[in-house]
């Protein structure tokens, strides 16, 4: 017998887009169309029906979705918005059926898809802490159980006899997901209803969720954030437009799955404060690999590119600075074409990169300030400042802290105790 514990094989779900006005599902629209179809003209059997009145259009949002999952293995799944993440799981999770294709499962499976889920609103937290339970196939005696590490992970105690209506979607998915991971079931599936949550409360889901794997329960977790993805999963699967693009290690998927992610080419002019006509101007921005791709986002320690495109109109000699700033726009890095190489001259386009070889950079947004200036620094051509240009995700080599301390950049330092 193989070690998996769940199985995809073929699946696919196809929703029908329905594009009808005839379709109603209150009482007083149904009467009124039967009304009008007995006093209105009928229409000619030669006329077309009107483009509202035509069939529903069937869309796939999985097609051919094969893989399998093994015990105990902690799983993530990343795509952009539409890829059919959270589908796939309401599919593992059997809320619905697939259009095609067969799911194995071997095991109890506990779900968090959305906040509430499985809540009743005019209930207390207590007694939709025994309602959820039951919803997962837990008896009486396992939620008595866990009850008590339920309400202190969740930190709700306080509120644990107050109709959970009142609760804020924050206090709702602490207590799903307390329910969800310490009923011990042989499968958790999370989705990104863990981003609702504060950032401490995140950090002790993500600690939950290895303490789970780490039991040899299995876990599928989609989130979109990839530091979290990278820390948390050995494999990944990567959707796009319903499909599996890829299924592979973490560090593999991430990477790629990064790659391919839409670069738009910055504007200069809206983030332009000062410039000479006639001179030399910056005409676009942008940040790529080392290999020449373009791309926004990248791992820590990564090395990348940003290249500038400037047409000048002179051939005056002219430098060139790019500050590298965090997402608060404070400068961490400054470099100078004339570090490496003597000031250009020449008349027409030209395009500069600056090469970033090892930054490290903590998980966020950043961007960059532009200059172009004369060798003597007393007249400046262009300067454009703040441009939001690229992200940083999970480590590439090995993990960086990940707490509230100060600072954007990592440095190599050994203590030294005596």
């Amino acid at each position: 017998m193989s070690d998996w514990i769940l199985k995809s094989e073929g699946v696919g779900k196809c929703y029908q887009l329905q594009h009808s006005r005839l379709r109603h599902t209150a009482l007083r629209d149904v009467l009124g169309e039967q009304l009008k179809k007995l006093f209105c003209r009928r229409p000619n059997s030669t006329e077309k029906p009107p483009p509202e009145s035509q069939a529903a259009a069937d869309f796939w949002a999985l097609r051919d979705v094969s893989f399998s999952v093994k015990t105990g293995e902690v799983v993530g799944i990343v795509g952009r918005n539409g890829a059919g993440k959270s589908t796939l799981l309401k599919l593992l999770s059997r809320i619905t059926e697939p259009t095609e294709g067969s799911i194995t499962i071997r095991g109890r499976v506990a779900s968090l898809l959305e906040v509430g889920t499985g809540f009743h609103p005019e209930l207390t937290g207590r007694e939709n802490i025994f309602l959820n339970g039951a919803i997962l196939g837990m008896t009486r005696a396992e939620i008595r159980r866990k009850f008590d590490e339920i309400v202190a992970f969740a930190e709700v105690s306080k509120f644990l006899d107050t109709p959970v209506k009142r609760y804020s979607s924050g206090m709702y998915v602490r207590l799903a997901f307390a329910v969800a991971a310490h009923l011990e079931p042989e499968i958790l599936v999370v989705d990104e209803v863990l981003a609702v949550g504060d950032a401490e409360f995140q950090r002790k889901c993500l600690g939950k969720m290895r303490e789970v794997a780490g039991h040899g329960r299995t876990v599928l977790f989609v989130s979109h954030n990839l530091e979290a993805v990278d820390r948390l999963t050995s494999r990944c699967i990567h959707l796009q437009s319903g499909r599996v693009l890829e299924d592979g290690p973490t560090p593999t998927v991430v990477a790629n799955y990064l790659r391919r992610s839409p670069v738009e080419t910055l504007d200069p002019a809206q983030f332009r404060t000062a410039s000479i006509p006639g001179t030399v101007s910056l005409k676009r921005i942008w940040s790529e690999s080392m290999d020449g791709t373009r791309c926004a986002a990248f791992r820590q320690g990564e090395p990348f590119r940003i290249v500038l495109e400037v047409e000048a109109e002179t051939g005056a000699p002219c430098d060139y600075a790019i500050v590298l700033e965090n997402g608060r726009q404070n400068p961490l890095y400054t470099t100078h074409l004339s570090d490496l190489a003597k000031p250009i001259s020449s008349t027409g386009t030209r395009r500069l990169a600056a090469e970033f070889q090892q930054p490290m950079l903590r998980r966020g947004s950043y961007g960059v300030s532009v200059a172009i200036f004369s060798p003597d620094k007393q007249s400046f051509y262009d300067v454009v400042l703040h441009c939001p240009l690229l992200d940083v995700a999970g480590s590439l080599h090995g993990n960086f802290p990940d707490d509230n301390r100060w600072g954007d950049i990592y440095v190599g330092v050994g203590w030294k105790v005596e």
